[in-house]
């Protein structure tokens, strides 16, 4: 391959890699919507979409017996078993529907035979949702 071949390759390379770049960039700042408002309306309306959670519902009495000790505790106000019970959970998994950080509130469910918290959880809202997950934030069940 002479020198001349070698760098028409290199050139085409570098352009079809820019243009990929830039492709990308593009369907980026498509998909990102900024709403200004008009200056000839009096009112501006932005729709903001987003996925909905599906979130099973069962009652109470579905529910392990541990879990129903949880909730018990959580409606007397403590005193709760373990230190992080009563923090804050942050939805890093968005499985729950959005709320501002601060929103829910988490508490251990205590798993048999299980030396450490286990993985099982009950998740209350402030509007008094709340909300079981038995497999450590992977999926939940709302509580009726």
């Amino acid at each position: 391959m002479t020198f001349s071949q070698c760098l028409k390759r290199r050139v085409l390379r570098f352009v079809s890699l820019f243009l990929t770049i830039l492709i990308v960039v593009g369907f980026t700042a498509v998909l990102q919507v900024e709403a200004t408002p008009d200056s000839s309306h009096s009112q501006t309306t932005i729709v903001v979409v987003r996925k909905a959670v599906a979130i099973p519902v069962v009652t109470a009495d579905r529910l392990p017996p541990e879990a129903r000790s949880t909730i018990h505790l959580i409606r007397q106000g403590g005193p709760y078993p373990y230190a992080k019970d009563g923090t804050v959970f942050r939805n890093r998994e968005r499985r729950l529907p959005q709320a501002r950080t601060g929103y829910y509130r988490e508490y251990t469910v205590k798993t048999p035979g299980e030396r450490n918290r286990g993985a099982r959880r009950i998740i209350t809202g402030q509007k008094g949702e709340l909300y079981y997950t038995g497999d450590h934030y992977a999926s939940f069940v709302r509580v009726q």
